[in-house]
């Protein structure tokens, strides 16, 4: 994981010094049924927190830093090499910063 992160651009590793990057086994099935989905293999990673764009001084203080969320179960059952891993992990993270700064899964810059 530490070696995907490292590997991505820079453009996409400074705002990971405001995101807490954590990895979980496998995808709640809470998190799965309020995104609608049916397998685990379904969710890679998650992006939790306010969107830039979207923060107000008016929020409540105290609130959770962002957080994005790889889920190692889904992507090493995806991948079948440990480059692909590596691949998947960056891909992955660039994908939840993206919901950052507030673009939806169409808009991803890749």
């Amino acid at each position: 994981m530490r070696q995907a992160v490292r590997r991505l651009p820079s453009s996409y590793r400074r705002p990971l010094d405001n995101i807490a990057v954590v990895v979980e086994e496998e995808p709640s099935r809470e998190v799965l049924d309020e995104m609608e989905l049916e397998s685990e293999d379904d969710l890679l990673g998650l992006y939790t927190g306010t969107a830039k764009g979207e923060e107000s001084f008016f929020d409540p203080a105290g609130h959770l830093p962002a957080r994005v969320i790889i889920y190692r179960g889904p992507i090493l059952r995806l991948c079948r090499t440990k480059d692909e891993v590596i691949q998947e992990v960056q891909d992955t993270v660039a994908h939840e910063i993206g919901h950052h700064f507030g673009l939806d899964d169409d808009e991803m810059p890749y």
